[in-house]
């Protein structure tokens, strides 16, 4: 606490200070720390946040900061920034603005020529990364999928295609339809890593098949409760760029986009040579022509 203590902590800035997923033990020093000098902590759920603070020693003013009311808040928090005061801005776990509130805060913040510091921490994303065991030198941070089933697997139909280990976010109520959907979509034999209550008691971390997926869902009632982090394998690369997840990916941005925007897009997501897709994008808008004539 020494070490945190003798930091940097200018005023008039906002914190993003990231709290622990599960284990209060994961806070860092500097997160205490600044929780501790901090002017006020702007909060998504001030009763949550009042009993963090309580487990740490402190007592503070909290600010609501939620999904309903951010920009409102935004304008308070800038009005007391501008005054020099420290504000940590937290969410119920985790960091803030990454599939949590605050990522309008930060934004007006900065707009008003306000200073924004991170204070780094527990990750429900990479912690279940680093534990998995899949290899690839990169991942696609998806965050929660759409609740009505269509939206779901019209959104996983268009991250098909991607290479790289996708890092979805799934509440307990909906586990076992997401596995379904990803199957369908997907396929059986991508590797699944279901990790769920990360940091906690009851902490699981499973890898398989989509195949088996639902049944070790359907084994235990109690893996239908806890939030879940589910990583999917990513696809495997195509030879020549001419593989189905690559078409199906053309086939929705040809949907919404002209050919040169598609094939750029495509480029953007999988990785494959542009002048490839391009190529592939105008024969698949010439099949549909032909289909349609």
């Amino acid at each position: 606490m020494e070490d945190a203590a003798r930091q940097q902590y200018p005023a008039a800035t906002l914190y993003v200070v990231a709290t622990p997923i599960g284990n209060t033990a994961d806070i860092s020093l500097r997160a205490w720390h600044l929780l501790g000098i901090a002017d006020a902590v702007a909060c998504e759920d001030t009763r949550n946040t009042a009993h963090l603070l309580n487990r740490f020693g402190l007592s503070k003013e909290l600010i609501a900061a939620h999904e309903h009311n951010e920009r409102e808040a935004a304008d308070r928090l800038i009005e007391r920034l501008r005054q020099g005061q420290r504000i940590a801005l937290v969410s119920d776990a985790g960091t803030p603005a990454v599939s949590d509130p605050g990522a309008r805060i930060v934004d007006a913040v900065r707009g008003a020529g306000l200073r924004v510091m991170p204070l780094p921490g527990a990750s429900a994303a990479i912690a279940a990364l680093s534990a998995s065991g899949l290899l690839g030198d990169r991942f696609h941070f998806i965050g929660f999928l759409p609740s009505k089933a269509r939206q779901r697997e019209t959104a996983l139909e268009g991250l098909a295609a991607l290479a790289g280990t996708l890092v979805l976010y799934e509440a307990p109520h909906r586990i076992a339809d997401a596995v379904d959907a990803l199957g369908r979509v997907f396929g059986p034999a991508r590797q699944v890593v279901l990790a769920r209550e990360l940091t906690k008691l009851f902490e699981e971390i499973h890898r398989c098949t989509l195949a088996e997926a639902p049944a070790w869902i359907a084994a235990d009632p109690n893996r239908q409760k806890g939030e879940y982090v589910v990583l999917v394998e990513g696809a495997p690369a195509g030879e020549d760029g001419d593989d189905a997840d690559t078409d199906r990916l053309l086939r929705i941005l040809l949907a919404e986009c002209p050919v040169k925007q598609a094939a750029t897009l495509a480029a953007q997501i999988t990785g494959q040579k542009k002048n490839a897709l391009y190529e592939r994008a105008l024969a698949l808008k010439n099949q549909a022509g032909d289909a349609e004539g």
